[in-house]
């Protein structure tokens, strides 16, 4: 069976085709870099790393770019409340968001470029456009015709009357049509320009990823992605641009992100509620955010809270749990036991792939390790010896990397470290206790140790132990 995704063009799954045999073309909106990078922006990348790395488990070339927009207002006003370089201050946030997304353990990308590196390309395309009657130069300005593109719209669904409900007349008296978008915006005092036939200026948001896309990629490229927020007007517009310059289709599936919303609410700045990678990243793992993701379906919204990371940490513990060496008195397990670990390691291969096919379902295929999991430590509590675990570990370890989990253990605190001898000596007391029969004390033992935060796993061959 082939991969099916979810295309957005056409509201429904699809066989993934590309356009040359086992290469993929794949581009992703990136930020707009004004601020510091937030837990939004990390979904979204997290997201694509996720698709991206399974496509290549899958024997494909991905070439993958995520752009930086750096020209923007938003910038230019920060900048100047700032009182700097608005080049430098993007720049600033663009190396602080590659720092994020190496520490989420996320891919680099094949391109990232930047608006302000393809200024040449943007020119070209805007004049495109203008030459195919698609565009019209007004005072500086240059402005997409919306009308004359047939099937503006196809993306969002939206009809061209519905999009005029909420347009201020009094803002788009200059153009044409107050549907009309600018594809290059005129220079105002102050703000960065670049020489072009129509004056100086700079581009508008939405002319930059086709400009970029047609710089690395040519006419048509795989996929394009980002959060389902730029659905409208962005990539509507991109197709719309794209399409109207080349003739030729532009992207052959949209694949779109759900919003993350914390306790329910989307984040916002207005009220607040916007949480930093760096802040998020002092006090959780990256493992934990990215097992946020995977346990979801990535079309929906994804509630963000510390109960939801709380279970994300502890799947996290379920699958280290599986890289626990054999008991030191494992003699073998059972010819059955190992049997059934054997066939556990194909079916959850063939599971995951299945899960992964049918439009990234990664919450199903985590299911299916957590099913290697379980196999893995019952054949362990059967007496089963390293070398009988070690290719179900192989197999787990494999395909948690196609996830990106990395499965480092949880950094224990100083008190922590230096409470360890203590606590193996309670248990070591505790095991004599048992020995005696002496259960009352010996459960009082366990259960003072538990809400000290240590977690006892008991069995034949002897008491482990781990922090919560």
């Amino acid at each position: 069976m082939s991969i099916q995704i979810y295309n957005t063009l056409t509201r429904k799954k699809e066989p993934f085709e590309t356009l040359e045999p086992h290469k993929v073309k794949m581009y992703v909106c990136g930020p707009t870099v004004y601020n510091k990078a937030h837990i939004g922006h990390a979904m979204s990348a997290l997201v694509f790393d996720i698709i991206r790395r399974y496509l290549e488990y899958r024997g494909y070339e991905v070439q993958f770019a995520m752009n930086f927009t750096d020209v923007d207002d938003k910038i230019i006003n920060r900048a100047n409340e700032m009182h700097v370089d608005p080049f430098r201050l993007a720049e600033g946030y663009i190396e602080d968001f590659k720092r994020n997304l190496a520490d989420l353990n996320i891919k680099p990308a094949t391109y990232n470029p930047r608006a302000s590196q393809e200024i040449d390309q943007i020119i070209k395309m805007v004049q495109g456009l203008i030459d195919k009657g698609m565009a019209y130069p007004l005072d500086g300005d240059v402005y997409f015709r919306v009308r004359k593109d047939s099937q503006y719209g196809k993306l969002s669904g939206r009809q061209l009357d519905d999009m005029l409900v909420g347009v201020r007349k009094e803002a788009d008296d200059r153009k044409e049509d107050p549907l009309d978008f600018a594809l290059w915006k005129s220079a105002k005092p102050g703000e960065p320009s670049w020489p072009s036939p129509w004056g100086p200026g700079r581009p508008g948001w939405h002319i930059e990823c086709s400009a970029m896309n047609y710089h690395y990629f040519g006419e048509s490229i795989d996929i394009h992605g980002g959060g389902n927020d730029l659905i409208f007007p962005h990539h509507e517009n991109e197709i719309a641009q794209s399409e109207s310059f080349t003739g030729k289709p532009f992207a052959r599936y949209w694949i779109h992100n759900g919003m993350l919303q914390l306790r329910g609410e989307k984040m916002s700045k207005s009220i607040g509620n916007i949480i930093s990678i760096d802040e998020f990243l002092e006090h959780h793992s990256a493992d934990s955010f990215r097992y946020l993701i995977l346990n979801s379906a990535y079309r929906n919204p994804i509630i963000f809270s510390e109960e939801v990371l709380l279970q994300a940490e502890k799947g996290l513990e379920r699958l280290r749990s599986a890289f626990q060496p054999a008991n030191p008195s494992a003699a073998g397990a059972p010819q059955e036991v190992s049997e059934e670990l054997r066939s556990q390691i194909e079916a959850t291969r063939e599971g995951f792939i299945a899960s992964m096919d049918d439009d990234f379902n990664s919450a199903g295929a985590l299911g299916q390790l957590f099913e290697l999991v379980r196999m893995i430590n019952i054949a362990r509590d059967a007496g089963a010896t390293d070398a009988e675990l070690e290719p179900a570990q192989a197999m787990l370890r494999e395909l948690t990397d196609v996830f990106g989990l990395l499965l480092n253990e949880p950094k224990a605190d100083r008190n922590q470290a230096a409470a360890d001898p203590f606590i193996q000596l309670l248990i070591d007391l505790r095991t004599e206790l048992r020995k005696q029969k002496n259960w009352e004390l010996s459960d009082k033992v366990r259960d003072r140790l538990a809400e000290l935060g240590v977690v006892l796993e008991d069995s034949k061959d002897g008491t482990r132990w781990h922090w919560a």
